[in-house]
């Protein structure tokens, strides 16, 4: 008796394990074809690839817990107890990685709403530099000296962003300082001759120079130009040498900070 009980506990058992199995391997084959067609979808190609390959491995890992839920199931485990087992899984791994969940939760919003994308020329906080890439936990910017910063995504969610490829193009200001007894005529014709003649600094909108503010030293005169976002540094740094080198072929003297003491003698 005992014998035809435990020959019939084996037979139950092996046929709930061959089904277990079924479930499983069709289960995954299933999931590997979902995965397959959306990725085929012309709603899912329009997404960023970055946030592309997030939503494909989270789809591909819900799934596939569904389809070893159900063949453990089968099997005979009670699902009660592995769905707790899941969830105090779940509560101890988030607790011990709330910042790197915090990136995570960044850089989806980062990718769904596209405050900055790759090849954009940004400030971010303390950093300038070229966007490389926007990862799920990091986002990479390379400086203009050839640096390559990784800040958190959660940072850059709670951090002002200054966009300066967005619009396409940027104004570049450059100031310099004439004595008090220059012709100003000639000082802005001077530097409006000096930025026409930049080849990355664009003609419309046009150059200009005005006056900012007079000071202890002279008179402070701004030059802008307007160039594409992508020439802001070489644009920059081409009006403070070539304006410095202007006025000095030009005659127009260019002072420095200084003090002059009268002693009076009885």
């Amino acid at each position: 008796m005992d014998l035809e009980k435990l020959k019939s506990f084996f037979t139950t058992a092996g046929v709930d394990l061959l089904k277990g199995i079924i479930i499983l391997v069709i289960g995954l084959f299933v999931v590997h074809w979902i995965v397959k067609f959306l990725k085929k979808t012309k709603l899912f190609s329009r997404l960023d690839p970055s946030l592309q390959s997030f939503f494909i491995n989270a789809i591909r890992l819900v799934l596939i817990v569904v389809v070893v839920l159900s063949a453990a199931n089968t099997i005979g485990v009670p699902l009660t107890s592995v769905i707790t087992i899941f969830a105090s899984a779940g509560v101890a791994i988030s607790l011990g990685m709330q910042g790197a969940l915090g990136n995570l939760v960044g850089g989806v919003t980062l990718l769904i709403l596209k405050p900055i994308k790759v090849g954009e020329y940004v400030r971010i906080g303390e950093h300038t530099g070229i966007v490389k890439n926007i990862g799920a936990f990091y986002t990479e910017i390379c400086t203009l000296d050839n640096t390559l910063i990784s800040l958190p995504n959660s940072n850059l969610t709670n951090t002002a962003i200054v966009n300066y490829s967005r619009e396409g193009t940027s104004r570049i200001e450059a100031s310099f300082t004439v004595s008090y007894d220059s012709d100003m005529d000639k000082v802005r014709e001077t530097l409006l001759d000096m930025a026409r003649k930049g080849e990355k600094v664009l003609e419309d909108p046009s150059p200009w120079v005005l006056i900012t503010k007079c000071t202890e030293s002279g008179v402070v005169v701004l030059v802008r130009a307007w160039a594409k976002a992508e020439d802001w540094g070489s644009v920059y740094y081409y009006l403070l040498e070539y304006g410095k080198r202007a006025l000095d072929e030009a005659g127009i003297r260019v002072p420095y900070q200084q003090m002059d003491v009268h002693i009076r003698q009885e």
